[in-house]
């Protein structure tokens, strides 16, 4: 039985309208498009930029968040690699305490939903920061599953799916809000993981957090990452983000757990393949650097995709993939 919300915000409206409008664990997206952690700090980022609104977003998971504040890792701790980018901000935020004191007072909840984004180096920080978080208006959680379980030598959390359940399972018992798992790819198998957090409480999936990579100064001969190794984002990683959806989404679907589809998502064409695959809502991250409107532009895209194959709600195209094209062997003429 999952555990009561201490303190749980009145909703304004339970379905979103518009063709681009969709219920996510019960919550209204105005749009399919929600805004990633670590891409737009606690929701404030780009406010100031001129044309740019929370609402063009049905969701914004703020900046990953821990018990105690973090300073982060050393730099360098940004890297811009082909096709993408290396971090390896390391946490880096002011504390829960903080963030539910002084900023989410701050935020606007009739713009936009707003998740948190809980981080910890152990089963009882994860507790902490959830339980904290759910004495908040916060919509949501997202569990980061790849921070170092410390009491395990610092073996990432979402690497193994035993301790992946274990998380969800202790943060699911002091919230009944809804919890999203952002899933790692850097582990064996995903739909496993997927499967083992969705028995353990997950109401939702986020696929896929970074893919772990480095970059070299030649020059110098050291790692141009301060901590050597950092997350890889960005177009480079989106064929593999589609696969790892695609097979998120067989395991997910039969118990209706929805997914945040993410990684490389850059253009309209790229939200719709991620909705084709299985997504229910897409992320946008990295490409909100070197365009902080382009979240309009992929928004206006689904609705012209929408309008030219005759369909009255993005919805429609969750999971609708086409069967794979039968092949068949070529005869060889000798």
């Amino acid at each position: 039985m999952r555990a009561m919300a201490l303190e749980t915000p009145e909703p304004q409206t339970r379905v979103a309208q518009g063709p681009l409008g969709l219920s996510f664990c019960g919550l209204p997206f105005a749009s399919p498009l929600v805004l990633l952690s670590g891409c737009v700090g606690f929701g404030e980022e780009y406010t100031r930029v001129a044309g740019f609104s929370n609402r063009d977003a049905g969701a914004i998971v703020l900046k990953g968040t821990t018990a105690a504040p973090r300073l982060g890792n050393p730099p360098h701790r940004l890297w811009e690699t082909p096709a993408g980018m290396l971090n390896a901000i390391g946490l880096q935020n002011p504390g829960v305490e903080h963030v539910v004191g002084e900023i989410l007072p701050t935020l606007d909840f009739t713009e936009t939903r707003f998740i948190a984004n809980v981080c910890g180096s152990t089963l009882e920080e994860y507790v902490a920061v959830t339980r904290r978080f759910d004495q908040s208006p916060i919509d949501a959680f997202e569990i980061n599953i790849s921070c170092p379980n410390v009491k395990e030598g610092g073996v990432a959390f979402g690497n193994y799916p035993e301790m992946s359940a274990q998380v969800v399972a202790a943060c699911r018992a002091v919230t009944a809000k809804p919890l999203i798992t952002k899933l790692s790819p850097n582990q064996t198998d995903i739909r496993e993981n997927a499967r083992r957090c969705i028995e353990a409480g997950s109401d939702a999936l986020a696929v896929i957090n970074t893919v772990m990579g480095m970059a070299i100064d030649v020059a110098s001969r050291r790692p141009i990452i301060g901590n050597v190794q950092g997350g890889l984002s960005g177009p480079a990683i989106k064929p593999i983000a589609l696969l790892k959806v695609h097979q998120v989404y067989e395991v997910a679907r039969p118990h209706g757990i929805p997914i945040i589809g993410q990684g490389g998502i850059a253009s309209a064409h790229d939200a719709l393949e991620f909705l084709l695959a299985g997504a229910t809502a897409v992320g946008v991250g990295t490409a909100l650097f070197y365009d902080p409107l382009v979240c309009p532009k992929i928004n206006a895209g689904i609705t012209d995709y929408l309008r030219a194959h005759g369909l009255g709600n993005v919805t429609q195209l969750i999971g609708a993939l086409a069967a794979p094209r039968e092949t068949q062997d070529c005869a060889v003429s000798g």
